[in-house]
């Protein structure tokens, strides 16, 4: 059974490690997070969907009857469709989403893959992305980085590292504040 230590834990590890089991064990495992990855974008571009997903008023029916037009939708068939239909069976669905993530992780620790956010002040020239995400392989242990750079002028400038549940705040706007906390100490 795949396992991945306390990130897997409780009900969401547990769906996760079976459909990645099964999906494994019928060499699906790319399909499957395809179409999870195709369910998640449907459901977070949409509130309603959202409310279907997380309210406890509405039946375990009410729901499959509401999910058979949103796999039809996303093209989301198979294994990954059955997955989701017994998920709301069981009166889960409000879990859908850290399931997901869960699959997730499982899939991209099996391809040697590690997902990178960063926030930078400014776009990238391409050899600046080529050397973060060679530095950032290195970090992880020569592990292909999946890299997402995201723009936000308010930090100055520096950067803003997530891989996993580790973080630096490398940003000129983090150590202004820092200084700033202690001068304030000081004077």
């Amino acid at each position: 059974m795949a396992q991945d230590g306390d990130s897997l834990s409780g009900v969401a590890g547990r769906y996760a490690s079976a459909l990645y089991d099964l999906a494994t064990e019928n060499h699906a495992a790319d399909d499957v997070a395809a179409a999870l990855d195709r369910f998640k974008t449907l459901l977070d571009g949409s509130d309603d969907l959202k409310r279907m997903v997380k309210s406890p008023v509405f039946s375990a029916k009410e729901q499959l009857d509401a999910l058979e037009p949103v796999l039809n939708k996303g093209q989301i068939s198979g294994i990954a469709a059955n997955f989701i239909r017994l998920v709301a069976a069981k009166r889960r669905l409000f879990v859908i989403s850290d399931m997901i993530a869960a699959y997730r992780r499982l899939h991209d620790k099996a391809k040697g893959l590690v997902r990178a956010d960063v926030t930078i002040a400014a776009a990238l020239k391409p050899d600046h992305e080529a050397a973060l995400r060679e530095t950032l392989a290195g970090v992880t242990g020569g592990k292909t980085i999946d890299l997402k750079v995201t723009t936000d002028p308010s930090i100055i400038g520096g950067l803003i590292v997530k891989i996993g549940s580790r973080m630096v705040d490398a940003s000129v706007r983090t150590k202004l504040n820092s200084i700033r906390t202690r001068m304030k100490e000081v004077g």
